[in-house]
């Protein structure tokens, strides 16, 4: 079955801090709203199937399915969740259109985190419950509460602990594994704190990036530590927003007239979340691409890629993930982001979107919001931050803390990638 998947519609909303007066519902309805109008298509008509990325605990009640369906126009309709990432997503509408059932499928993911008053608890509960979730130490609650980067304004003090001061937030995961990342790859907090420094500044050029900042390695450095090396300016910051992106075979985006943007290629991986088992060079990030690739065709990225969006939910990431990728070696991701290399008129643009730093993290929708950049790019309406003569790029995704779950989505103006 000689089947090609495209992308032929996209819709999102705004990105905010909090958002009190929209509910999960009238985001979603936006988003896809927005799609469908891109796609000129009627959703009650036109689209076969509908997914929604989203996780039970995120959304604060069981079995999310059975709400989905009425803000996406899916009543009465094939309609499912996936527990995972918004690339996870259109993995699963690919395979439902190369089936030959589904000719046209809507993905939408979302995140209304600010009505989430537990997040670390909800991602505590993720660890393992007797070696990972009590091994941080004392945090004086006076110093984060309420700090607009730092993830959890409910702090819980430790468990059988009478000391309101000390308190446990998974993401002292985090700071070990920078610290794992700086001694491998020899690379310092400097250079990871040039990462956030990039990425806020790409924001600028974003019209939905809301976290845009000029600021200088000095000013990452000096922000305190939160976990130690990780410092307040090294952590994106969480925000609400949605997005749906419309799937079709390439048929229909002919019919639509439609210039097509294939989605050549994915790939994700799931290691286990327990950090004693799994190492922490982000090994699903290299399985997902090797997938990927093959899937693609792909034999030579670091030539055929013209643009890339990583996850950078901390600053270090975006260069483990690189290096994952295999776009560059063990500590040369550094390199390049000195040498230029990353910015819009480098080697290996990166980021333009300004990424989780600048748009900020979005939870489950994360991977559209990496996937957007790309098509926006592919597209050639990414404005001042648009890369000459873009024809393929790279999404790659992670779930963040504690996870090992990652996935990579490559795109391309042609059905087959050039090499």
């Amino acid at each position: 079955m000689n089947r090609k998947v495209c992308i032929v519609g996209v819709g999102h909303t705004n990105f905010n801090s909090m958002t009190p007066d929209v509910s999960w519902k009238e985001f979603m309805y936006d988003a896809c709203k927005k799609a469908y109008f891109d796609a000129g298509i009627n959703p009650r008509k036109d689209v076969d199937s509908f997914i929604t990325c989203a996780e039970d605990y995120w959304e604060g009640f069981g079995i999310f399915d059975e709400f989905v369906p009425d803000q996406i126009g899916a009543t009465l309709r094939p309609c499912c969740t996936v527990c995972g990432d918004g690339i996870q997503g259109m993995a699963n509408a690919y395979m439902q259109i190369m089936t030959g059932l589904m000719d046209t499928v809507a993905v939408e993911a979302h995140s209304k985190v600010s009505d989430l008053l537990t997040y670390g608890d909800v991602v505590l509960h993720a660890m393992d419950p007797l070696f990972e979730k009590p091994v941080s130490g004392p945090v004086e609650r006076e110093r984060y509460a309420g700090s607009p980067s730092y993830p959890d304004n409910n702090p819980k003090p430790l468990v059988g602990s009478t000391d309101e001061k000390e308190r446990v937030h998974p993401y002292f995961l985090a700071g070990l594994e920078m610290q794992h990342y700086l001694r491998s790859a020899k690379v310092t907090e400097e250079q990871c704190a040039s990462v956030a420094v990039k990425n806020k500044k790409n924001a600028f050029l974003n019209p939905y990036a809301i976290n845009q900042a000029d600021l200088s390695s000095e000013d990452v450095m000096s922000s305190e530590y939160l976990f130690n090396p990780l410092k307040r300016l090294d952590i994106s910051p969480l925000v609400d927003g949605a997005i749906c992106f419309v799937l079709a075979e390439e048929s229909v985006a002919k019919k639509l007239g439609i210039e097509p943007i294939y989605l050549n290629g994915f790939g994700y991986s799931s290691e286990t979340p327990w950090l004693s088992t799994r190492g922490m060079d982000a090994g699903y990030a290299r399985q997902a691409v090797n997938m990927a690739t093959k899937m693609a065709k792909l034999k030579d990225p670091k030539k055929a890629l013209d643009v890339v969006e990583v996850d950078d939910r901390f600053s270090y990431k975006e260069l483990q993930h690189i290096e994952a990728l295999g776009l560059a070696g063990p500590g040369e991701a550094a390199q390049l982001l000195e040498e230029g290399e990353l910015y819009k008129d480098g080697s290996l643009p990166t980021n333009l979107s300004g990424g989780s730093m600048g748009v900020g993290n979005c939870l489950e929708a994360t991977g559209l919001q990496r996937s957007l950049e790309i098509i926006t790019q592919l597209r050639g309406l990414a404005g001042k931050r648009q890369v000459t003569d873009a024809e393929t790029g790279l999404a790659q995704s992670w779930r963040g803390i504690p996870s090992g779950t990652g996935a990579v989505a490559i795109f391309s103006r042609n059905p087959e990638v050039k090499t």
